[in-house]
């Protein structure tokens, strides 16, 4: 995978101010303190994927202003736009928005998922997304050792349904995900006209959601190789190659 960074469509008129900001608690990331000398050295690189295609979709907005936060901490932010994504096995994996989110899925150190609930779940725009992304993928695990934050927004009172979904998600792709996450109630509340959140600790929340997410890729990105090395595998590595020798004595 290139290092330059894969492209989607985002969503433009979404300036990084950041009004809501306390400028005096918001502390820089003292990635030095994190990271090895030999670890990487380029800013972190989240992939961002919201789960609702309507023109005023909280969770997108959600979504943008944690990318706001995260380029604040330094980060290299790409959003993915679920629109024109087909369900699941509905395509080949050379559909282009397929490809596009799994070079997204390849390019990042670690990713937030951000879900509205509906019925009492994670949505099925946010499902597909992630079914999409493959365990493995040629030689490569896509999400391996990747840091992960989840966040959901609701229409009703505060519920962490989506979340917890999202974390099995997350534990099933074999990601680091934080401990940290947000979940907005009532989330038309939350937001004003231009689509911006409104001060609020449920704002802290997202504010403590996103800086922990970059500590946490800062310190384990430069060792995920080390952190995911199993036994199991070793194992069956070794008795692959067991095998290819035999065949090829006999």
């Amino acid at each position: 995978m290139s290092d330059q960074p894969a492209t989607d469509a985002s969503h433009p008129g979404a300036p990084d101010d950041l009004p809501n900001i306390d400028e005096g608690a918001l502390a820089p990331i003292e990635f030095e303190a994190l990271a090895g000398a030999g670890d990487p050295v380029h800013p972190p690189r989240i992939l961002v994927l919201y789960g609702s295609l309507r023109e005023r979709s909280f969770s997108r907005l959600l979504s943008e202003e944690a990318g706001r936060l995260l380029r604040r901490y330094g980060c290299e932010v790409q959003s993915f736009d679920p629109a024109g994504l087909p369900l699941p096995d509905d395509a080949e994996a050379d559909h282009p928005r397929v490809k596009t989110l799994r070079e997204l899925a390849e390019w990042c150190d670690g990713m937030l998922w951000v879900s509205p609930e509906r019925h009492g779940a994670m949505t099925g725009v946010m499902k597909a997304q992630i079914d999409w992304i493959p365990l493995a993928l040629g030689g490569v695990r896509p999400t391996q050792g990747k840091t992960l934050a989840v966040m959901e927004v609701s229409g009703g009172s505060q519920s962490f349904n989506a979340v917890n979904q999202l974390r099995i998600l997350g534990r099933w792709m074999r990601m680091i995900t934080i401990p940290n996450q947000s979940s907005v109630p009532r989330a038309f509340d939350e937001f004003d006209d231009a689509g911006r959140m409104k001060p609020s600790p449920l704002y802290h929340r997202v504010v403590d959601v996103c800086e922990e997410l970059v500590k946490f890729t800062w310190l384990t990105r430069g060792r995920s190789a080390y952190l995911t090395d199993r036994y199991s595998e070793r194992v069956e590595s070794a008795e692959a190659v067991s095998r290819r020798v035999n065949q090829t004595r006999h």
